[in-house]
């Protein structure tokens, strides 16, 4: 009697430990893991998952192990000592088609080939020395609003004009072109050239079924694939058309693209700088420097015409990094995969293991920033410095870390800085501006802002003669 009462204390014991255990992580299902708890925006969706079960996650995604790290002190030990481990990619499908077959600086496994691109990358493609080229980009945006003006306050569309300005930027850098405004080249074309990059960041942006369960794809339960297949031949199409464009200019003309001096390079390192080589570098440079800076300058100004307090602070310093604390251009940083176990939090990490930061959590913590969710600028005046930096990792970390990170903020300071000092602007109307997410591989505003504007009255000399 005593023995079959101590089997039932040690069985109930058992059971609640077991159940505890099962309560204490998000429940797995056959097949496709913890996919069923993903909804979009997906980091909200993991920043949820996050304050129930703790600030590092094991995930399922179908066949994929999955490391969700919500903690800067978790992040920093991915990015330091386990930061070479760590520094290879996932093989997803969007790399196939958009990353020439993974190739592409962004996407490419670490290597000697990657780290030859990434210099190239710092050195030649997005150093300081570019950034004069940007000057008349700017000129030309402020130029057209003016142009524009009258007396009184007018309304325009704001993520358009700053989507046109860094597209001409790029375009500029890349292939010495101008698609908007004067100067600009074959409209048609640039209706190709903004049609490919829409299409390739909504699709790198979007959840691809066969990226975690690989018989999606023959049992057609997405499309995805097939339509990324399918921009990925246009990409390809119309980048090769700018390479042999560029291959034509004759040799006593200015050729400082960074076609041209891939190009160069091409002679004496076809290895390093095929074609291949180049329109990889070309997708990895219009994924960071069009739609990601767009949509941030987008939220910038959407959070300064809710606060026109700030607005009115800002005439003297614009200060973006309060704007991607609260709305990072990556609120995911790009995936990371594990080349070799390791540990991490303690806990053993399997190689192929795939690691996903999310910055968005980290970046409205209430345990990590005094009222998270509200605009403060200020809270930056004294900077970010030490082990503190990790809860705010806007442009990634360790070997990986954006390359165009201090080029970004002067393109981003100057324009906004341009438009704050040479305008004065307002809501449409009272209500505040929807700060809403859309979905998208840079978070974008779920609806385009609509602003009005009017020239500063003591700029109007200087703008009357631009």
């Amino acid at each position: 009697m005593e023995l079959s009462l101590y089997h039932l204390l040690a069985l109930i014991l058992a059971l609640i430990f077991i159940i505890k255990r099962r309560l204490s992580k998000p429940i797995s299902l056959p097949i496709i893991g913890h996919l069923h708890l993903l909804q979009d925006p997906i980091h909200q969706s993991l920043t949820l998952i996050a304050k129930k079960y703790g600030h590092v996650l094991h995930l399922r995604f179908g066949s994929r192990r999955v490391l969700v790290v919500s903690s800067p002190s978790v992040a920093k030990e991915c990015f330091t000592k386990n930061d070479i481990i760590f520094a290879n990619r996932p093989r997803l499908i969007s790399g196939k088609y958009f990353g020439y077959n993974h190739t592409a600086p962004s996407l490419a496994p670490y290597g000697p080939r990657w780290r030859e691109h990434r210099r190239f990358t710092a050195v030649h493609a997005l150093s300081p020395s570019r950034l004069p080229s940007f000057s008349s980009d700017l000129r030309s945006l402020v130029l057209k609003l003016y142009s524009g003006s009258g007396d009184g306050f007018i309304k325009t569309d704001v993520r358009p004009m700053l989507f046109e300005m860094m597209m001409n930027v790029m375009a500029g850098l890349i292939a010495g072109k101008r698609y908007y405004g004067e100067g600009s080249a074959d409209p048609e074309e640039g209706r190709r050239f903004r049609k490919v990059v829409e299409e390739v960041f909504l699709l790198s942006g979007a959840s691809t079924v066969e990226d975690f369960i690989p018989a999606a794809r023959w049992l057609r339960l997405g499309g995805a694939a097939k339509r990324m297949e399918r921009v990925g031949q246009e990409m390809d199409k119309f980048f090769q058309g700018l390479i042999e464009e560029r291959r034509r200019v004759e040799k006593w003309k200015e050729r400082n693209t960074i076609i041209d001096t891939m190009l160069s390079m091409q002679e004496n390192e076809p290895e390093n700088y095929s074609d291949v080589a180049i329109k990889g570098m070309m997708t990895s440079l219009l994924v960071a420097g069009t739609e990601t800076s767009t949509g941030t300058m987008e939220w910038v100004l959407a959070l300064l015409l809710n606060h026109p307090e700030t607005l009115k602070k800002a005439k003297d310093e614009i200060k973006e990094q309060e704007t991607l604390r609260l709305f990072p251009a990556g609120p995911l940083l790009v995936p990371r995969e594990s080349s070799e176990d390791c540990t991490v939090s303690k806990s053993y990490i399997p190689k192929g293991t795939m690691l996903l930061v999310n910055a968005y959590a980290m970046q409205r913590d209430p345990e990590l920033w005094e009222s998270p969710l509200e605009f403060k600028p200020e809270r930056f005046d004294g900077g970010i410095d030490g082990d503190q930096g990790y809860k705010y990792i806007p442009f990634g970390s360790g070997r990986r870390r954006c390359p165009g990170e201090n080029l970004s903020w002067r393109v981003m300071g100057l324009t906004l800085g341009g438009l704050i000092q040479c305008f004065d602007w307002q809501r449409v109307g009272k209500e505040l501006v929807d700060l809403n997410e859309g979905v998208g591989l840079s978070m974008p505003m779920a609806t385009s802002l609509q602003a009005m504007y009017k020239p500063c009255q003591e700029m109007i000399t200087v703008l009357s003669q631009l």
